[in-house]
């Protein structure tokens, strides 16, 4: 389960960011998650209830926002979106296609006291 690791790298960003800020709690983690990026969202929140456990987060509501798939086809010249990686081009049927936003997993805000 990947998402653990995810979730231990989230800890890591907020307490780096408690240590930085000086914010002794948070109470909402907002996170951008492609639908490209291969992340469970329920497994994850699971594995932030654990990792954030006993730290500056601990409780704190998890938002996540779902970045939509896109991709570029070389063969239509065409931004198209995508639900799948390696999925043919919904415009032309080719299988060039090349994921240009869906990808990313990042922290987008942090709300704190």
């Amino acid at each position: 389960m990947h998402e653990m690791s995810l979730a231990e790298g989230v800890r890591t960003i907020i307490e780096d960011a408690a240590a930085t800020n000086g914010f002794r709690s948070v109470r909402a983690v907002v996170l951008e998650i492609g639908e490209l990026a291969a992340v469970e969202a329920d497994a994850l929140r699971f594995c932030l209830d654990v990792v954030l456990a006993d730290t500056v987060a601990a409780g704190a509501a998890i938002e996540v926002e779902t970045v939509p798939g896109a991709g570029w086809c070389m063969d239509c010249t065409q931004t198209v979106p995508m639900r799948e990686l390696h999925d043919a081009c919904p415009r032309c049927g080719g299988y060039r296609v090349q994921a240009t936003a869906g990808r990313e997993m990042r922290v987008k805000a942090l709300e704190v006291d």
